[in-house]
């Protein structure tokens, strides 16, 4: 099954003080760490953006192909940016697994044991998720039999109306990659983020 990997990062980072895609973690923007780790198993890569789009843009150094998507609904909240992804690939793929920007330190160990489930199974799984501990997190995969159901959602639900509403058609892949659980909002969150790398 051909899958497209999305990376929102359409939104406006007003607690961070600046474009989290832009934060650095190992040498890398979080931005270009996904879009390399992503380029190994999705196609096509989708970068969803927003606000302050040209800095974004103007900040990744040449890397792997990548397909810029412009959300001009931003403002209304991150699903906007989740159906805008998908509205561009939805007749190109099988199925898409999507992140936030700030989710960068995703193993491709676990990418790669997601993708597996995603075409493992008959019938195969509508939904796929990672799990580390007791919480589930990022990249989430979608079939594209959810496609419709995801655009038809107004700005103001939520994705989760889509991602939990299969629960007999989902599967949960227990991961030890913690990274799958990062959430990076705020300056205290982006140190915590780093001296967990470091150390």
């Amino acid at each position: 099954m051909n899958l497209a990997g999305i990376i929102l990062a359409a939104g406006a980072s007003r607690r961070m003080g600046m474009p989290k895609a832009l934060l650095r973690l190992g040498g890398e923007t979080f931005l270009e760490r996904l879009i390399r780790v992503y380029a190994g198993f999705f196609s096509p890569v989708v970068v969803v953006l927003g606000a302050e789009a040209d800095a974004v843009r103007g900040g990744l150094r040449p890397g792997p192909a990548v397909r810029f998507v412009m959300n001009e609904r931003w403002p209304a909240g991150q699903l906007t940016s989740l159906q805008c992804g998908v509205a561009s690939v939805r007749y190109e793929a099988g199925g898409c697994f999507f992140t936030p920007v700030d989710c960068p330190r995703v193993n491709p160990a676990t990418i790669a044991a997601l993708v597996r489930a995603m075409n493992e199974g008959s019938p195969p799984p509508l939904v796929v998720m990672p799990r580390h501990g007791s919480r589930r997190g990022h990249p989430v995969g979608l079939s594209k039999e959810l496609f419709d159901d995801l655009l038809s959602l107004a700005a103001d639900e939520s994705a989760r109306a889509v991602v939990h509403g299969c629960p007999g058609r989902t599967r949960i892949v227990e991961v030890g990659d913690a990274g799958v659980l990062d959430d990076v909002d705020t300056l205290d969150d982006y140190q915590r983020l780093e001296r967990s790398v470091s150390s």
